[in-house]
């Protein structure tokens, strides 16, 4: 009994030494030291984090290698780009290979971190004092969408060139606001934001010099930045949120050391993200049309599909949808964390059953009353069509862009009232306005044709 009980004493000493040693590896390695020694088991389940964040870093890295050797034989002039984009493409050994993973890595990288602002926001991962990050995290949502946008004219064709066209337009949606106010001579926001953007009234040198620099230099010092203090903030924070009784664990119970399981799981996830963005770029060729012609004009002349939905509201009131609800949106976002302070419903998906119910409610609110209006617009037109005397601020207050969002807030702020819950009243109105974006983006993907008109497939486009 004695040798027995010497055996289990000498075993368990072997485990716990075995554990110093990984732990100070991990201590000494820079690489491994981004991440606590310790990582809880909850913050491993797939089906609560789908590794959204590191996958998103991954891409991120895909996207910058693949954009320093496509920078060395880009040339950023409205001469020679386009040529420059067909001898990557033509002559360069792996040159399509490498465009189209740069291509589809950057496309990739706005999908997952919309799908992260969700996972992140329904998980209620902004509570416990972790609103910071939640900021930082809605500003590399920004940035992620303009390091997109500004690489999108560098091949200088036709759809680069007029999808920039009807961007910077958009930048300049607040002129309607001032042609109303009638000051725009003496103050032009929306101009100043334009000629910021493209260096001009039309899309030229200057544009392209501008997103050249954009796209190569400062976004992605940008994002990198963020994305280090991203990943600082979630050590700081104590790890990935989970429920408020597996916080309470602060020993090493119910949790792994960080090597080896965290480290394989994320080089796991590497090698995904590296092998799914090869085969797409193996079968699907970035696009590429005929080089910019500023007299031939596309139609329909579309933004990148990103901003599609700001497209669509833009074309019932430039103000209101291309400045007035964005901003309103992006306030909300910013707001959530200093809004909500229900922490019970930290690491939780939709906050309970009553969160799902409510989300679901929501949801199907935004559906009906987004395509009801679009309806509406389509078989019957609006307020210009019916009273072609109308004054223009009543289309500038009055229109789906502007109503949509009045009866969002609206519903929110009844299910506030009768929950007495702000994070209940949050899911619904972010819910509602997800909900909405995805349609809007949708009408402008499918829907749009020539002269923004709708149709229901492209097949029944006028021949031009």
């Amino acid at each position: 009994m004695a040798d027995e009980g010497h055996s289990i004493k000498e075993s368990d000493q072997a485990v716990e030494s075995s554990g110093k040693t990984r732990v100070s590896r991990i201590t000494r390695n820079f690489f491994l030291h981004i991440h606590a020694t310790r990582v809880h088991i909850y913050s491993m389940k797939p089906a609560y984090t789908f590794g959204l964040g590191i996958i998103l870093g991954f891409l991120f890295l895909v996207m910058v290698f693949t954009g320093v050797i496509l920078m060395i034989y880009y040339t950023p002039s409205v001469d020679a780009a386009y040529q420059s984009v067909k001898d990557i493409v033509y002559v360069v050994p792996g040159g399509r290979i490498i465009r189209n993973m740069h291509r589809w890595a950057s496309q990739g990288m706005i999908i997952v971190v919309f799908l992260h602002l969700l996972r992140v926001f329904y998980t209620g991962s902004y509570l416990e004092n972790r609103s910071l990050n939640w900021v930082i995290g809605v500003v590399l949502l920004i940035v992620t969408l303009l390091s997109n946008f500004s690489g999108y004219l560098l091949p200088w064709d036709q759809l680069a060139y007029w999808a920039v066209t009807i961007g910077s337009n958009i930048a300049a949606s607040a002129r309607e606001f001032t042609d109303l106010l009638g000051i725009t001579a003496v103050f032009d926001p929306g101009g100043f934001l334009k000629k910021l953007l493209i260096g001009g009234e039309n899309v030229g040198q200057p544009a392209l010099t501008r997103f050249f620099a954009l796209h190569v230099i400062f976004l992605p010092l940008t994002m990198l930045v963020l994305i280090s203090v991203h990943f600082w903030r979630i050590r700081k924070d104590g790890g990935l949120s989970r429920p408020p009784h597996y916080a309470a664990d602060r020993g090493p119970v119910n949790k792994w050391l960080a090597w080896p399981v965290l480290m394989w799981t994320e080089l796991a996830l590497l090698t995904g993200v590296i092998v799914v963005v090869l085969l797409i770029a193996l079968v699907a060729d970035a696009p590429l049309l005929e080089q910019a012609n500023p007299s031939y004009p596309e139609n329909p002349a579309k933004s990148p599909w990103y901003f599609l939905g700001i497209q669509e509201l833009v074309s019932y009131s430039a103000f209101s949808g291309g400045l007035l609800v964005p901003v309103i949106y992006l306030v909300f976002l910013f707001s959530i964390p200093y809004k909500d302070k229900e922490d019970q419903h930290v690491g939780t998906w939709f906050s309970g059953p009553q969160g799902v119910k409510l989300t679901l409610y929501a949801a199907a609110g935004a559906i009906v009353t987004v395509i009801a209006q679009l309806a509406v617009m389509i078989r019957f037109g609006w307020l210009r069509d019916w009273f072609p005397g109308i004054s223009q601020w009543f289309v500038l207050l009055i229109n789906p862009a502007t109503i949509t969002t009045a009866l969002f807030i609206l519903f929110a702020e009844f299910t506030r009232r009768r929950t007495s819950s702000t994070r209940m009243a949050a899911l619904v109105l972010f819910t509602c306005s997800f909900t909405a974006l995805i349609i809007f983006t949708a009408m402008g993907i499918w829907f749009r044709g020539p002269n923004w008109e709708f149709f229901w497939s492209r097949s029944q486009w006028p021949v031009l």
